[in-house]
Order: C-alpha cells, then sequence, then structure tokens
C-alpha cells in the first residue's frame, strides 16, 4: 500500500484503513479463522509475533539473524563478504529508486476515467532476494492491486504446491489471475499483462529500456567484484584460487561421466 493508496484515501474502498494507519501492518486471527484479529504494526513487532507464532526452534527471522551476526564475530574476512553481498541485495533499490513508493497516474484513485479494478485478490507466488519477484511487487504497488503473496523461497513446500499446478515447474514469479482465468510465469509477461489488464495506458518501453541501457553499463564493475563472491570464489592467492578451480573441474568430469544429469546451483543465482 503505496501512501496514495485507494487504502489510504477511500474510505469505502474494501480494503481501507483506518485513518492515520501506518505501514507494514499485520493482521492476525488468533486462534484461527474465527479468532480475534490481533494488529502488530512496525517491523519489530510484526517480526516479533512470527517468531513466536511460526519459528520451530525460534531461530527463524529477526532471531536467526542476530544469531548469524554473533557467529560472525571473529571472522573479520566473512563479514567483509557479508557487507558486500548486502550492498549488492541494495543495489536494486538504489537504481530504481522511487519504483513501487507511489500508485502511478495510469491507476490513480483520482484519474477521471474508471480504472479497471479487480474483484478478486491476484495470487503472487514470490520469494525474496530475486530481483524479477521484486519488479512484479513494484507494478503490483504501483497499479494498487490486491494481492495474496505466497512465499516460495527455496525449501518452502508452495514449491511442490506450484509445481502440481504448473505441471512441474516452481520458478517465480508465478501470477495467477482468478479475475480474467490467468496464471502465468516471467516477469517481463506479468507486468506486460497487469498494465493491459488493470491500468489505463502502458509506460513507454523505448524509455525504460534507454534508461537501462545507460545505467547497466556503470554497473558492471560493480557486478564483477560481486559475482565472484556470491558465487564463492574469492581467494586472495591466484594459485590457490586456480588449484581449487583444477580440482572443481576435475570433480565437475567425473560427476558429469557418472550420472545422466547434473545439475549445478549456487544460493543467490536467481535463475537457479
Amino acid at each position: 500500500a503505496a501512501s496514495n493508496s485507494r487504502v489510504f484515501v477511500d474510505p469505502s474502498y474494501e480494503y481501507a484503513l483506518p485513518e492515520g494507519s501506518e505501514i507494514p501492518r499485520l493482521v492476525a486471527k488468533k486462534g484461527g479463522s474465527s479468532g480475534e484479529e490481533m494488529v502488530y504494526v512496525g517491523s519489530e513487532d510484526i517480526l516479533s509475533y512470527l517468531d513466536a507464532t511460526y519459528a520451530v526452534d525460534g531461530s527463524s527471522g529477526s532471531s536467526a539473524a542476530a544469531a548469524a551476526a554473533t557467529s560472525a564475530d571473529g571472522d573479520i574476512k566473512q563479514q567483509i563478504i557479508d557487507a558486500a553481498l548486502q550492498v549488492g541485495s541494495y543495489l536494486p533499490g538504489i537504481l530504481r529508486a522511487g519504483r513501487g513508493a507511489s500508485v502511478c497516474p495510469a491507476a490513480s484513485a483520482s484519474s477521471s476515467v474508471p480504472v479497471p479494478r479487480p474483484t478478486k485478490p491476484l495470487i503472487l507466488y514470490s520469494y525474496e532476494g530475486n530481483q524479477f519477484c521484486r519488479l512484479v511487487r513494484e507494478v503490483l504497488t504501483e497499479l494498487d492491486l490486491p494481492y495474496e503473496l505466497r512465499s516460495a523461497g527455496k525449501g518452502s513446500p508452495r514449491r511442490a504446491e506450484m509445481a502440481e499446478m504448473t505441471g512441474g515447474s516452481s520458478q517465480c514469479p508465478y501470477l495467477i489471475d482468478d479475475n480474467t482465468g490467468t496464471a502465468m510465469f516471467e516477469s517481463a509477461d506479468i507486468i506486460r499483462y497487469l498494465y493491459k489488464t488493470y491500468a489505463l495506458w502502458t509506460p513507454p518501453a523505448e524509455l525504460l529500456e534507454s534508461a537501462s541501457a545507460a545505467v547497466t553499463p556503470l554497473l558492471k564493475p560493480v557486478y564483477k567484484v560481486l559475482a565472484p563472491l556470491q558465487a564463492g570464489s574469492n581467494r586472495e592467492d591466484k594459485r590457490e584460487y586456480e588449484a581449487e578451480i583444477a580440482k572443481a573441474t576435475a570433480e565437475i568430469e567425473q560427476e558429469t561421466n557418472a550420472n545422466a544429469v547434473v545439475v549445478y546451483v549456487y544460493e543467490l543465482s536467481p535463475f537457479c
């Protein structure tokens, strides 16, 4: 909900919030769907509630972050690597400053022309750390569309749920729109569909492509440094690094010769 969203400016809106409401805001039913509504405001209170309610051993969410920070003490090199990766995670927000921060004129409640609205919330399978999922969430905010977010990170049972629906794929983002009977992968296709269905017009793609073409070359040196860190290749000693590469190559050849199919992945790659 952006600051100019219908939840703040239209009291008759189905999902309107009381005047003066703050976000993030979590509404939970105590003891199940028929229980008393509990409202948590602010990231700290929300994380505390989620940890206390859903963490199996108290080691997830904010607790896990604190534990990770403690275990990293004394390992300066690892802290530097972690900091570099964290900076990399903020780059999309820096480069896309302002995106997803407000409802765009093509879907604004103040428009003199009626804006198409869904009668049922959309459903988005997504996970944090995937920049393509981020693009879709930005547009859902810019078009002021209500949607149900189903987190489907690695290891989530929703991956199997997705595979069953899609015939085997658990790729994110994955959008379901029961209003039109539409279900689709690929962020570019989803964004194109959302603007075509729920906006008065579509932003000029040529302008966005020109901006991307100008910014991307400037970032290549940054990504050149971050990519090896993300992949775990950060040896300072060149000979040691080359020896590890030779060893890994030999292991790969052995594995691929012994198995019909071998898939290699690394944690921070959205494509994996």
